[in-house]
């Protein structure tokens, strides 16, 4: 578990005089602060009690000024620590704060409605999940196929690598994507870490993020140590919407993370020989 110098520990509910309910992170990095506030005034529109960690890799802290709201607080990291590294910070502090749930969301997510309340509920209902995944939808209302089996070498460079029309001609890629099982609830190999809602008891049992991940795999690694000790449930019930980029199709420096992180996975996890994989992935064909 990485240990941070961050800013002094606020047990929020020590302050407020009522336990927190949710804590949510958020990782920012040159982002657009209209995009930041958009998705800070839907988290905050809740009757859920709740604290927001914007956990920022900028160079600068010109999004400092987003931190209006005492539900806010703000964290500047003055370098680019990495995704999961960064996210380790937001859940670490919602561990020592009491919160029983910590939210895991991306900024060029959008979210309405009751949300974060019907999420809640539903993880009050299952003790058995350590965490719950939307529908996930892109901006023009196309579904994303984000919950995925755990992958293969093979799966990585071919869907990366390939022409996406290509691609889409494969029915390995229809199974290794669930298409067969997107409007079921029920346990995922791997979901996207776009947006968690996870159990704070499971987050501190298999300790967070992996930061040797500095971009992408990270959340593939952490839904992949959350089964190992509970669930991850894909609920379609519940939609949000969210832009993915996929920046590492057209940033060289991007695809060097990919890559790098693809390595380290399959170092950690297994190459070719991966009982485990080949266990839980025959499990949805």
């Amino acid at each position: 578990m990485d240990k941070f110098c961050s800013p002094a520990s606020r047990n929020y509910s020590m302050m407020t005089g009522t336990p927190l309910q949710l804590t949510v992170s958020i990782v920012l990095y040159e982002s657009k602060a209209t995009e930041i506030k958009g998705l800070i005034s839907s988290l905050l529109d809740t009757s859920l009690n709740i604290k927001v960690f914007l956990v920022d890799n900028s160079s600068t802290d010109r999004l400092k000024r987003l931190a209006t709201d005492k539900r806010v607080t703000y964290i500047f990291n003055n370098k680019n620590i990495g995704y999961g590294r960064g996210h380790n910070i937001g859940i670490f502090e919602s561990i020592k704060s009491g919160s029983p749930y910590h939210l895991v969301v991306n900024p060029d997510v959008e979210m309405e409605g009751e949300i974060l309340e019907k999420m809640y509920n539903f993880m009050e209902e299952h003790p058995d999940a350590g965490c719950v995944v939307p529908n996930v939808l892109y901006p023009d209302g196309n579904k994303q196929y984000l919950n995925k089996l755990y992958p293969t070498p093979f799966d990585l460079m071919m869907r990366r690598f390939l022409p996406e029309k290509l691609s889409k001609t494969f029915p390995r890629f229809d199974k290794y994507e669930l298409k067969h099982l997107d409007n079921v609830t029920r346990q995922v190999p791997i979901a996207s870490g776009c947006f968690l809602f996870c159990r704070n008891l499971v987050l501190k049992e298999i300790g967070g993020f992996d930061s040797r991940y500095f971009m992408y795999l990270e959340d593939t690694d952490m839904c992949r140590r959350i089964n190992e000790v509970s669930k991850v449930i894909f609920w379609p019930e519940i939609e949000v919407i969210h832009a993915y980029a996929k920046g590492s199709y057209s940033n060289p420096r991007l695809l060097f993370y990919h890559i790098s992180s693809a390595i380290k996975y399959f170092n950690k996890w297994g190459w070719l020989f991966d009982a485990e994989r080949r266990r839980i992935n025959r499990q949805f064909k």
